[in-house]
C-alpha cells in the first residue's frame, strides 16, 4: 500500500463512530449586516474601492464613451485594447470613428500566441465589462469569456472596467444565489477590489506587480 493510500485510509477510519455536526447555517449572519438600499450601494462600493486606490467615475449609458475617450487622452495613453465583437467594444469603435484624433484602438481578435510580445510589451490599457459588483466588499465581479479573455484585464498596466449600477449587489451570498453559481462557474471567475499590489519585498507596498497598476471603474448610473 502506498503512503498516500495509507494516509487516506487513516483519515477515513478516523470518522468511524463520529456524529456529523448539524448544519445550523444562519443566512442572516452573512446578509443582514451587509444589506443596503439602492441609494447606498454606489457610495458603499466607491468608499471601499477608492480606499485601495481604485479610480471611480460616474457616467451614463449615453455618455460613457466620451468619458472613456477623455480619460484615455488625459493619461496620454497611445492605444486602448478592446473586445471588438462585444456590444461595448462596438460602441467604443463607433465613438472613436467619429473622433479620429483619439489614440489608436487595438482589437483582441487573435490567439495570444500570435501577438504575445505586443500584448505584454506594447499594450498600455484595456477596456472590459464586468458581471456586476459587491457593495459589502467593494469588489468587481469579473467573468472572462472567449471574446474578452482574462488577459485583457490582467496584462495592460491600466484597466478600464464598465459597471452597470443596476448590477451592484449587496453581498456575496446574494450574488451566489441570484446568479446560481452552484449550477456552474467559469474556470476563472474573479472578485477584484483594486489595482494589483504586493508587499512581499521588504514589506514595501508596490502597485502593478502582478497585474494592472491602475484600475479605473466607470459606473453607469442609468443602466
Amino acid at each position: 500500500m502506498s503512503a498516500k493510500q495509507n494516509i487516506l485510509n487513516k483519515l477515513r477510519n478516523s470518522l468511524t463512530g463520529t456524529t456529523p455536526v448539524p448544519d445550523d447555517f444562519d443566512v442572516a449572519l452573512v446578509t443582514e449586516p451587509w444589506t443596503y438600499t439602492p441609494e447606498q450601494r454606489i457610495p458603499q462600493l466607491r468608499k471601499l474601492m477608492e480606499a485601495v486606490h481604485t479610480e471611480i467615475h460616474l457616467s451614463t449609458e449615453q455618455d460613457w464613451p466620451a468619458l472613456l475617450a477623455q480619460l484615455v487622452t488625459d493619461r496620454q495613453l497611445p492605444s486602448l485594447l478592446i473586445a471588438p465583437t462585444t456590444p461595448h467594444g462596438q460602441t467604443v469603435t463607433a465613438h472613436w470613428a467619429q473622433n479620429p484624433a483619439l489614440p489608436a484602438l487595438k482589437a483582441y481578435d487573435r490567439r495570444v500566441e500570435e501577438w504575445k510580445d505586443e500584448l505584454f510589451n506594447d499594450t498600455p490599457a484595456s477596456l472590459t465589462t464586468t458581471l456586476g459588483a459587491i457593495a459589502a466588499t467593494g469588489s468587481l465581479i469579473m467573468w472572462p469569456t472567449p471574446e474578452e479573455p482574462r488577459l485583457m484585464s490582467l496584462v495592460p498596466p491600466v484597466h478600464f472596467a464598465l459597471l452597470k449600477a443596476s448590477e451592484i449587489r449587496d453581498n456575496f451570498y446574494q450574488v451566489q444565489r441570484e446568479m446560481n453559481w452552484a449550477a456552474g462557474m467559469p474556470t476563472n471567475a474573479l472578485l477584484v477590489s483594486g489595482p494589483s499590489k504586493t508587499a512581499d519585498i521588504e514589506q514595501v507596498l508596490a502597485y502593478g506587480a502582478h497585474g494592472p497598476k491602475d484600475l479605473v471603474v466607470l459606473i453607469l448610473e442609468d443602466a
